[in-house]
């Protein structure tokens, strides 16, 4: 993995095209087992998966130098904001001696040979890309100075590439529009290539903007509503009142296909995927405009057949997950034994662990995580036109080929004759790995004959989309004296539906993961990501889950599953330093086993004033964690007074308010440090959000919220005033991953904070959870309640009329 030298393709072009020829190296076969015996992520994690998954078609990756000179890459990823496309832009610039504004890079389409190298997930695109895209353009770059040695009557090795230019040293050069032509093959073939050296990086490790930022903040960017799709009108869905509930009848259909605008109204299945159990349906209408989709929902009277999960609430669930937290019921593995087997779950401390140590005493605590929305800014959008046996579809999907393949079994075709284009989106987070809406507007389209441009409501993203589910984390922590002996963690969860993004990925690499014949598929992806950043003695974690995934459409939100099992483990340490009579901080010091960690605690207890005299009801929070080849420390402050958390502003949810928030991050080789740094802020606001307002309500079978004013993402009054990114110096000549990195730590931080404020620590997330839900519940018949009126004013109360009324009322 510390090569230089690679292997590509010269590909038989107008113009000059490279590929890239990577081994299939193993990560795990590359690396011997440390010792003392490590837990299963610190030997190999989630990230290495997807490395090696992509491997075998890494060759598939290729880059373009047109006539003008530019370079031209389509990116098998989706870019959501999160600036992946930047980033390969770099990557390619650096290599070539050009400038990023000369990189173009667009989103393919859905490419089946590429396998599991179109799938954007687990804070991997950058990990995964970075060798294929720079061998490919090394290769492009050599094979312009070859062209230019003839041109410029010099020796290849006395050239170089600088600004779309190569030079020679007497000082003539020739611009890369001159050799695009001359530098092409008239047949494929093999071709070795160097890297260029980490220490004459130029563009790597520089902060770029994103390239699609000007256009996103004046209004100029287009996403997949914005797109011309000739004939391709307004369609929307009115749904089950209760989650996968189905249409028994349509009592008025005539009625709504004569309405203002309408031009069909029909039936279809809402299966998230073909053949998954539980069959639910809605009723979808196309019409001129949007405003008129939503007119003729509301006036559907559908006779609604129940759905699966209606005598569910959040109360019946709690006891359902606390039943099977049992230990009898929990099978799940712990950390690799020194064979490379699995151990298993710790249900009393280990007796040797203790002999010697004195009188050992014990903390035990349960941790209750609610429900969280999987929604993203941008609403649930796809364009589809089913047609004459064709199928082409446009969403802004996390996983195309699946969606490709999910498509064409819908639809009785085959994937040849089914085309997904990827806009760009705005935001994923996870949603976007399900094809939900791209089924829904397939389905439609087929029915009709016609194009739709289909848009899920956000009550539709709130009640019936994905939902981080809901879970409880058991840990217990035994100590004697100064020394902790044992910690144990088992955390139990409704399932988590990772079949269209880990499953076969998992699959394919199985018989390389001495850990993963005899577990779960989440129960994988639970080791692969699980860890314990301290040395707190015999350390033992276990996973477990209730339900199938026909009972509720489950996903992650950003971060899968320690944006809980952290805040767990971080509450349980900061109780661990109290009873010592330790400073939290300086306890984390003392037994952080990464250096890289160590160094971001460092720092953000000297940049963050770590100790610093504070009011009483005002608190410090800190914790660090290390994840995807990354570390992170997040400090943060919270205050709790109650001239504070009990403010009233017309509009606003205040509560606890995180006054300043400090953050170290050590990625190995950052590309774009204000990219991470951005990556950062958004982890942080998303913590922000799980420890205090962003929850669904679950009650009868159905979720309360029934948009974005319910459902309370971090507001202005909950976001920090102050905030302060540090980007670590280069620890590595590879990248790690971002995108998720600081969710869990910032969550955990957040909530340490308030439990040092409060005196009382949380237990319970978010905080705002109540049983008296903090908003006026939205009407489920019509399915689509009303807008504010003027965008000032709150919602109108919904009439008991139904679809009769009016919002000018």
């Amino acid at each position: 993995m510390q090569r230089r030298r690679f292997l590509g393709y010269l590909i038989a072009a107008p113009t000059l095209a490279v590929g890239v020829k990577l081994t299939a190296d193993n990560v795990l076969e590359a690396q011997a087992l440390p010792s003392p015996t490590p837990e299963v992520s610190e030997v190999y994690d989630l990230s290495d998966l997807l490395l090696d998954s992509t491997r075998p078609t890494a060759n598939l990756i290729t880059i373009v130098v047109n006539e003008d000179g530019t370079v031209s890459f389509s990116i098998p990823r989706a870019e959501s904001g999160q600036g992946i496309t930047t980033t390969a832009a770099m990557l390619i610039a650096e290599e070539m001696g050009i400038d990023v504004s000369d990189v173009t890079v667009t989103l393919a389409d859905a490419r089946p040979e590429l396998l599991f190298n179109q799938q954007t997930q687990g804070s991997a695109s950058v990990i995964s890309i970075y060798t294929p895209v720079r061998v490919a353009a090394a290769l492009a770059r050599g094979q312009l100075v070859e062209a230019a040695a003839t041109i410029l009557g010099d020796e290849a090795e006395n050239l170089r590439t600088t600004g779309g230019r190569v030079l020679s040293t007497a000082g003539s050069s020739v611009p890369f529009a001159e050799l695009a032509a001359a530098a092409a093959n008239s047949v494929t073939r093999e071709a070795i290539t160097e890297l260029k050296p980490v220490d004459e990086f130029e563009v790597i490790g520089t902060p770029q903007r994103r390239d699609d930022v000007l256009a996103a903040v004046t209004g100029r960017k287009k996403y997949t509503m914005d797109l011309d799709v000739p004939e391709a009108l307004p369609t929307m869905i009115a749904r089950p009142p209760t989650i996968k509930g189905t249409v028994e009848s349509v009592n008025n259909l005539a009625q709504v296909k004569g309405m203002p605008g309408v031009t069909d109204v029909v039936e279809i299945s809402t299966d998230a995927e073909p053949g998954r159990g539980t069959t639910s349906s809605a009723v979808a209408v196309r019409a001129r405009t949007f405003g008129q989709c939503i007119d003729a929902v509301n006036a559907l009277d559908i006779t609604w057949g129940g759905g699966n999960v209606d005598d569910e609430s959040d109360a019946t669930i709690l006891e359902q997950l606390r039943a099977a937290d049992a230990p009898a019921n929990l099978p799940s593995p712990g950390p690799l034994d020194e064979a490379g087997g699995v151990l298993p779950l710790v249900t009393e401390p280990a007796t040797a662990a203790l002999d010697g140590v004195g009188a050992v005493e014990t903390i035990d605590q349960e941790f209750v995580f609610y429900w969280r929305s999987n929604a993203a800014m941008e609403p649930n959008v796809a364009i589809a036109d089913v047609r004459d046996g064709e199928a082409e579809i446009w969403t802004p999907s996390q996983i195309p080929i699946v969606t490709q393949s999910q498509i064409a079994q819908v639809l009785g075709m085959t994937p040849g004759q089914v085309t997904v284009h990827v806009p760009r989106g705005g935001g994923a987070f996870g949603r976007r790995l399900f094809s939900d809406v791209a089924l829904d507007a397939a389905r439609v389209s087929q029915e009709i004959g016609k194009p739709v441009r289909l848009m899920w409501h956000r009550a539709d993203e709130c009640r019936a989309g994905r939902v981080h589910p809901m879970c409880i984390s058991r840990v217990r922590a035994s100590y004697a004296g100064s020394e902790v002996v044992s910690f144990e963690h088992r955390h139990t969860s409704v399932a988590t539906d990772y079949t269209e993004s880990f499953g076969d990925m998992i699959t394919s690499q199985a018989a390389k993961l001495p850990f993963a014949n005899e577990l779960t598929l989440s129960q994988t992806v639970f080791l692969l990501t699980a860890s314990v950043p301290y040395d707190l003695g015999a350390v033992a974690l276990g996973y477990n889950e209730i339900f199938d995934f026909d009972r509720f459409a489950t996903g992650s939100v950003r971060n899968l599953n320690n944006q809980d099992f952290r805040p767990a483990q971080e509450l349980m340490v900061d109780q661990l330093a109290l009873k010592m009579g330790e400073d939290p901080l300086d306890f984390r010091l003392d037994r952080v086993e990464d250096e890289r960690a160590k160094a971001c605690l460092e720092t953000v207890r000297d940049e963050g004033d770590w100790g610093r005299d504070l009011p009483e009801g005002v608190a410090q929070g800190v914790v660090v964690h290390n994840e995807y080849k990354g570390s992170v420390a997040v400090l943060v402050e919270v205050d709790t007074r109650a001239a504070t958390a009990e403010r009233e502003i017309a509009g606003a949810t205040t509560g606890p308010r995180v006054t300043r928030v400090t953050v170290a991050v050590d990625v190995g080789l950052p590309i774009n440090p204000l990219g991470l740094k951005a990556q950062m802020e958004g982890g942080v606001m998303t913590g922000i959000s799980h420890v205090f307002t962003g929850s669904l309500h679950l009650r009868d079978g159905n979720f309360l919220e029934g948009s974005w004013d319910d459902y309370r993402y971090t507001r202005h009054w909950n976001a920090p005033p102050e905030i302060d990114v540090i980007v670590m110096p280069p620890s590595g000549d590879r990248p790690g991953g971002a995108g998720e990195l600081a969710v869990g730590a910032a969550t955990a931080a957040v909530a340490c904070a308030y439990g040092r404020a409060t005196g009382e620590m949380p237990t319970s997330f978010p905080i705002g959870h109540t049983k008296d839900v903090p908003f006026e519940v939205k009407s489920f018949v019509p399915p689509l309640p009303p807008s504010p009126v003027d965008g000032l004013t709150a919602y109108p109360t919904p009439s008991a009329a139904g679809p009769a009324f009016n919002p000018a009322s």
